[in-house]
């Protein structure tokens, strides 16, 4: 393999970062920036990196970690997308390349562990401090891939984990914008886990899921819908983390939200340092990046481009 890849010298040994993937053709990456890299295909010879969509597997010490990553152009910003508790990469659809599109940044997506086609679960329950310990991960994956100048796009527990990392890690974070973000516990969130409990058992939402977290399907669903339930997470509350962020913020939010009222936004815009607006979008629920899509692709590309 050393023959294949110029930065390799022979006899040496190099920790295996990240394996990519392009239809049938693979490229072993060794380094902690693959932005920075030229891997090469082990099949052609031909190199992947400069192609628009690369997808490939980060490991971790947790376990291995699904990535799409749209262009790597260094000079420009990153945007990195979180999704929700019953999310992944290819729930995003087309929204994270169109908004990478609109404002010529770089786009980074990546299934957490236990979602989509990330490793499983290695523990059978969370703590209430799960959303915390997402946002370390976070900064160990930005740090992981040499990933400069990013914006957050949070949806859900994706934004919940998005503000948190922005209070912890203001050196590495450009700005937010979150989607349907929780900052406590409301009765209208369990409200609306307990519906989608019993539409998970009577409807084909089961199905569904599968088709994108596969036997995992169980597991991501009693993750969220157990640990929200659960009356000891009823206490749980992250607002002491919003006066350490200073980036701006943009919160985003439906007029309709089955999963939380108006406070959660006021609450963000309240207490957050930095300079922080709101986007209500009328008659729209929990998902306004599919519910209206052409509204938050519009706002947030002009966000995004009061920050580069």
């Amino acid at each position: 393999m050393a023959g294949r890849f110029g930065f390799v010298k022979r006899n040496s040994i190099y920790p295996l970062q990240f394996i990519i993937q392009s239809g049938n053709s693979y490229a072993i990456v060794l380094t902690l920036h693959p932005v920075d890299v030229l891997g090469r295909s082990m099949n052609s010879g031909q190199t992947l990196l400069n192609r628009d969509k690369m997808q490939f597997y980060l490991n971790t010490l947790t376990g291995k970690l699904n990535v799409v990553q749209l262009a790597n152009n260094p000079e420009h910003p990153t945007i990195v997308f979180l999704h929700d508790s019953l999310g992944s990469v290819e729930l995003w659809r087309t929204f994270p390349k169109t908004l990478g599109e609109l404002t010529q940044c770089n786009v980074f997506v990546y299934d957490r562990q236990g979602y989509g086609k990330s490793s499983p679960f290695t523990v059978n329950s969370r703590d209430n401090d799960y959303l915390e310990i997402e946002a370390d991960r976070l900064h160990q994956l930005i740090e992981q891939c040499g990933l400069q100048r990013v914006i957050l796009f949070g949806h859900s527990d994706g934004g919940s984990i998005a503000l948190i990392a922005a209070a912890k890690y203001p050196s590495f974070i450009l700005g937010v914008i979150t989607e349907g973000a929780h900052i406590f516990v409301e009765e209208i969130t369990l409200e609306g886990i307990r519906e989608a409990v019993t539409a998970y058992q009577t409807t084909d939402l089961k199905e569904r899921l599968q088709k994108y977290h596969g036997e995992k399907t169980e597991a991501v669903f009693n993750a969220w819908a157990a640990t929200w339930l659960n009356d000891t997470f009823r206490s749980w509350n992250m607002e002491q983390f919003l006066p350490k962020i200073h980036c701006p913020v943009l919160v985003i939010q439906g007029e309709k939200d089955e999963f939380g009222s108006l406070d959660q936004v006021n609450g963000i815009v309240k207490q957050v340092s930095g300079v922080v607006s709101s986007l209500i979008i009328p008659a729209v629920g929990h998902t306004p990046h599919k519910e209206a899509k052409e509204i938050v692709l519009e706002h947030s590309a002009g966000f995004i481009g009061t920050l580069v």
